[in-house]
């Protein structure tokens, strides 16, 4: 019986990599997203490339009821969860904190923060049932430092960091790991997002320097997924070799 992967946030970018990935190595795929014919694609992608089986779960991570309805969906081997890679998030806006805009507060929390609180709230309840499992939360160098103008979306990543070292102690009777992945620059969908749509200033972000990209990130997640069953990585950084912190880059 292949093992099953569900990775949230999978119609782009780390997410839709994560998908490529494990479906590289035999795994059986549930993708989660709000994107649905986006996630459709994907699936048929996968499935004549690879010939995996994909589920699709159309559902926004910012709304506990279309979560849990989504999982809810789930039956049988289905819920055999194997890893949980918690990759939905965003980052919207980047000003002061006195001019920060609350709507987009809103959105990094309810999205980074909650999200992953619902997915992983129904999932690892199933991998506990089954006293095996692996959850992936992916975080950012946002985690581990602030920067100027990141308040809000520093401290939604904060917050992913602290609740991977709690889920790891939480979860650590019930033989199931827990790994933070942190990357700096990443060239996804994520600068364009953040700038709402403003491709040139999301273009700006990367200019003289070579990024990250989804692959880079989707290969350390199988990597941690992939080490023995007495082996946790814990806690990953990952940079492009051009950057030294979440601000201070070689650009050429």
């Amino acid at each position: 019986m292949p093992q099953i992967a569900l990775i949230t946030g999978a119609t782009s970018g780390i997410g839709e990599a994560c998908a490529h990935q494990f479906a590289s190595q035999g795994y059986r795929l549930i993708l989660l997203a709000r994107r649905e014919e986006r996630l459709q694609q994907i699936a048929r992608d996968l499935t004549e490339q690879y010939g995996v089986a994909t589920n699709i779960l159309v559902a926004d991570v910012r709304l506990k009821d279309q979560v849990e309805e989504a999982l809810a969906t789930l039956s049988g081997a289905d819920r055999e969860i194997d890893v949980l890679v918690n990759n939905a998030g965003l980052s919207q806006g980047l000003d002061p904190i006195d001019k920060g805009n609350t709507d987009d507060w809103d959105t990094m929390i309810d999205t980074n923060v909650k999200g992953l609180l619902y997915v992983s709230r129904v999932v690892s309840g199933w991998m506990v049932n089954r006293g095996k499992g692996h959850v992936i939360n992916i975080g950012s160098i946002a985690a581990k430092e602030v920067y100027p103008n990141g308040n809000v979306y520093c401290a939604t990543k904060h917050a992913v960091d602290a609740l991977s070292k709690g889920m790891r102690i939480d979860l650590l009777p019930h033989g199931i790991k827990v790994t933070a992945i942190h990357p700096g620059m990443v060239e996804t969908e994520f600068s364009l997002v953040r700038f709402k749509g403003d491709a040139g200033r999301a273009k700006k972000v990367y200019e003289g320097l070579e990024p990250l990209v989804a692959p880079d990130i989707a290969d350390a997640v199988w990597y941690a997924a992939s080490r023995p069953a007495h082996v946790n990585i814990n806690d990953l950084v990952i940079m492009p070799s051009a950057q030294a912190t979440g601000t201070i880059v070689n650009r050429k």
